[in-house]
């Protein structure tokens, strides 16, 4: 069953909505501009009729209340969470034209205010984090009216160094580099090691992968995915630095081609260096996949295969890529068996991530699993696919194809027990969701490493003990 998507609600509000939440506060404040220019606000009382669309308040002493001018009527509401924050946060305001009351017993002096407008946000309908994404619009009109009046572009900024890690979302390069100095390691085992094609192959991976980064903020905002996006994440909804105006389009896709060049460089390099068929095809099948995870034709992640190609293109292509670059060309069921589970986890990293953009997804058509499918199924997968991951490591180990310290990367094991639990409460919460979505990432970095960790524990002691490394297969 395809899963059902809702628009959520924006701020704008009618106006006997807007005046039913106003009378649900004890005092309003009334907002207004004196005759000399100078904006005043003072707390009234105010008689609201929602059905009738107007209110009724007394007139503040000493103040004259212009009736031939919009006035303001407003309530809010904010809870301060010591050490935390706020919480409850809730606002409205109704704009009308005032007018002395004439109504039998509204009192001398009684103001009475005609609703034209209202406009409020509730935490409780909307996050606070969507709301801010509701204003990106608003937020980019008021800085192009501003680059008008003063004659020269205003736009927001960022230091660079956030910048940088912001658009490229380096951190997530634990997906290639554990793969790769996972290749790296087996390739070790068995008796090939070159520092220079080591440390080249995990620069020229770790450019594919920034290039892949970058290059799915341009294709995204090409096709309307990410501005459909109204609940980003850090783990989810791209980098939104395109969509917040810190960096353009332009420049996006010409650092996704830089990236990309540069790492065809260190291909052409290793190629050059290292040689093989295998290097050959592995290279040219991982562009295709990177280029084609979003870019069209192709779009495997609109198509629903988006976890597919992640998990091709940072499991198999990047181990064995990697292996066959010190072994010059010579292939093994070994690095491809070992590619599996990382395969299955990096995969499920985009998986759970893709939970909470869905609706942005859906209404761009981006046709992912969690669009297509219902929340159970979505949750099944998950629980299968883990324990796959860590089904292959056990088997790998039992049929001799892994070393046994391999098995330490089961340690990882309750990390993915935590985030099934998670998914099914946060499900529909993007912001609970995303503390999930941190241990997921978790569950994949901690498994490669350990797995890697396992491979080091053989390599140490082959170096010291031959004996003991034959034990250890």
């Amino acid at each position: 069953m395809a899963a059902v998507t809702k628009t959520p609600r924006t701020p704008a509000l009618n106006l006997h909505e807007g005046l039913a939440k106003l009378s649900t506060y004890p005092y309003q404040i009334l907002t207004f501009v004196d005759p000399d220019g100078y904006p005043v606000s003072v707390a009234v009382a105010a008689s609201i009729d929602a059905d009738g669309g107007s209110a009724t308040f007394a007139s503040p002493a000493g103040l004259t209340i212009p009736t031939d001018a919009d006035v303001s009527l407003t309530g809010s509401h904010i809870r301060p969470q010591p050490g935390y924050g706020y919480d409850e946060r809730r606002h409205v305001t109704v704009w009308g034209r005032p007018a002395p009351a004439t109504n039998w017993g509204a009192g001398r002096g009684a103001v009475s205010f005609t609703a034209a407008r209202a406009w409020g946000w509730d935490e409780a309908e909307v996050p606070f984090f969507e709301y801010s994404e509701r204003s990106t619009g608003q937020s980019k009109k008021y800085f192009d009216a501003l680059s008008v009046e003063r004659g020269t572009p205003v736009k927001p900024r960022l230091s660079l160094g956030w910048l940088a890690l912001r658009t490229t979302r380096l951190p997530f390069l634990s997906a290639t580099i554990v793969p790769v100095v996972l290749g790296i390691a087996i390739a070790a085992r068995h008796g090939s090691f070159d520092l220079l094609t080591a440390v080249l192959t995990v620069i020229g991976a770790s450019f594919v992968q920034l290039g892949l980064n970058v290059a799915n903020d341009v294709f995204d905002t090409a096709q309307g995915a990410d501005d459909a996006n109204l609940t980003p994440t850090k783990f989810s909804g791209g980098s939104r630095v395109i969509q917040y105006g810190l960096v353009s389009f332009r420049q996006m896709a010409g650092l996704a081609t830089i990236f990309y060049v540069a790492a065809g460089l260190i291909g052409l390099l290793l190629l050059a260096l290292r040689g093989s068929p295998a290097l050959l095809v592995i290279g040219v099948v991982g562009f295709i996949v990177s280029i084609g995870y979003t870019a069209p034709p192709l779009k495997f992640v609109y198509r629903g295969l988006g976890e597919i190609a992640v998990a091709i293109g940072f499991g198999p292509l990047m181990l064995l890529g990697a292996y066959v670059v010190q072994t010059r060309g010579a292939l093994s069921w070994e690095p491809f068996v070992a590619s599996l589970p990382i395969a299955l986890l990096v995969a499920l990293i985009l998986y759970v991530n893709e939970i909470p953009d869905r609706r942005g997804d859906a209404r761009a058509g981006k046709r992912t699993l969690p669009v297509r499918l219902s929340k159970p199924t979505v949750i099944a997968i998950y629980q299968v696919a883990a324990v796959a991951a860590y089904a292959i490591v056990v088997v790998g180990v039992i049929v001799g194809q892994l070393p046994i310290p391999a098995l330490l990367a089961l340690l990882s094991a309750p990390l993915a027990l935590q985030v099934s639990r998670g998914l099914a409460p946060n499900y529909d919460d993007p912001y609970g969701l995303m503390a999930v979505m941190g241990v997921n990432v978790k569950v994949h970095l901690y498994a490669g490493l350990l797995l890697l960790a396992g491979y080091l524990v053989v390599l140490i002691a082959g170096a010291l003990a031959p004996s003991v490394n034959l034990f250890l297969h």
